[in-house]
């Protein structure tokens, strides 16, 4: 019996590599200093897990989308990504 198996390159494993570190981090973070919800371009009031939800959610459907329609290097899509989750997590 052949199975398939995900090819993890680079960049994939760079990206899950990333949230792991971050949702490590942001537990800290929020045991050290609790988080005040607040309003920013988002239509809704976030806190900080929030917006880091909102963002990696929007990360992965980046990734997800540049593997499906796009035959570029992966390197452009995880910075996309990056980008993305800078900007909801500082602006959101």
């Amino acid at each position: 019996m052949d199975l398939e198996w995900m090819a993890w390159t680079l960049p994939t494993a760079v990206f899950f590599g990333v949230i792991g570190l971050m949702l490590v981090v942001m537990t800290i973070w929020e045991l050290v200093s609790p988080t005040i919800p607040r309003r920013g371009f988002l239509p809704l009031t976030t806190t900080r897990g929030d917006r880091l939800f909102i963002g990696l959610l929007g990360s992965a459907y980046i990734m997800l989308a540049w593997v499906g329609l796009t035959e570029l290097s992966l390197w452009y899509a995880l910075g996309l990504s990056v980008l993305f989750l800078v900007l909801t997590m500082r602006f959101g």
